[in-house]
């Protein structure tokens, strides 16, 4: 039976590609997305989450938008890294129709509530709307099948040196969710920075017809992610797919107990998440990924990427053929020979 998950994020270039991971992968049931305000304003990320699900085919999936804000502190956004609209290239039509009604803290607490142990909650943005509906439902932590958050470095970060950007946009609200009494498997920069989406991987998503044309490709020509190492420029990282991709296949992180705090109050270290591996077991609150077996993480996702494509192709095929019924109105007429 495929594991049910849902999905609060704020697309976001990587965002979009873990819907599309979650939307293909045979053992994954995306039962819906909550968006936050991060990479890009709530209105972009709740519009990108619907523009994404349509164009891949899963316009059923509900978009529930949440928090447009920080708890305490103004959004500073990424636009410089995944471009104004917050998909970089991506050539994806307007959403169709309006996102669910509700908010996301609503929808996260009774959806989980409603089946509770079943249900696998990732969050890929910052953790407002995860930290409003844990102060509001206590009884959450107890009701996810597990937590599985992208954010967070047991060693430097990349919008600062001690901070990654998800949990430097709300440190507060990452403080509140690390504190809450659950264990956050923290699938963070040490190792997300090791599934980097190389030209030779970009290749192999080449034959993948429009959903590599229209949105892997120019999401990950355009996504300014990319650091700079010894060597020069490196390839961008997938960092969101890997929170979604452990869920799928636990097997290819290497994670390791810890006591994760999350600072703050520092003037050069606010949000950073502060990692002690050596912490006693009573006082560990998290699982701390720090290694990835980046081959056969690419393996699962570029298949799930073929699935996702493959299904994509067939839904077009059975639309025209439709549309060219004998007898439609507004069918053509096949042309004599």
């Amino acid at each position: 039976m495929a594991q049910k998950i849902v999905l609060d994020c704020d697309p976001g270039i990587d965002d979009a590609l873990a819907i599309a991971f979650a939307v293909g992968h045979p053992d994954l049931d995306l039962c819906g997305i909550t968006t936050v305000a991060g990479n890009v304003t709530l209105d972009l990320t709740t519009s990108n989450a619907q523009r994404v699900c349509e164009f891949i085919g899963a316009g059923g999936i509900p978009v529930t938008p949440g928090s447009p804000a920080p708890l305490l502190r103004p959004l500073a956004d990424a636009r410089h890294v995944h471009g104004d609209s917050g998909l970089g290239g991506a050539r994806l039509p307007s959403p169709s129709g309006a996102p669910a009604a509700g908010h996301a803290v609503d929808y996260l607490i009774d959806t989980i509530g409603a089946e509770p142990g079943e249900i696998t909650l990732v969050a890929t943005g910052p953790l407002t709307n995860v930290a409003l509906a844990v102060r509001r439902e206590p009884r959450l932590v107890t009701q996810v099948r597990d937590f599985v958050i992208m954010g967070g470095s047991a060693g430097r970060g990349n919008v600062t040196p001690a901070a990654e950007f998800n949990i430097a946009t709300d440190p507060e609200a990452a403080a509140i969710v690390f504190r809450a009494g659950w264990t956050v498997t923290m699938v963070g920069l040490d190792a997300t920075l090791q599934a980097l989406a190389t030209e030779a991987v970009q290749a192999r998503m080449r034959p993948l017809g429009r959903l590599a044309d229209d949105l892997l490709l120019p999401g990950l020509g355009n996504y300014a992610d990319g650091g700079t190492g010894p060597a020069g420029p490196t390839a961008p990282a997938v960092h969101d797919v890997c929170a979604v991709a452990h869920v799928a296949h636990p097997g290819l992180l290497g994670c390791r107990p810890a006591r994760v705090e999350v600072e703050t109050a520092g003037q050069w270290t606010a949000g950073m998440t502060v990692t002690d591996f050596r912490a006693p077991a009573a006082s560990r609150n998290a699982l701390v990924a720090t290694e990835i077996d980046a081959e056969g993480f690419w393996d699962l996702v570029l298949d799930a990427y073929a699935r996702a494509a493959a299904a994509m192709a067939q839904a077009l095929a059975t639309a025209m053929t439709w549309a060219l019924r004998p007898g439609r109105p507004g069918a053509r007429s096949p042309r004599a020979c």
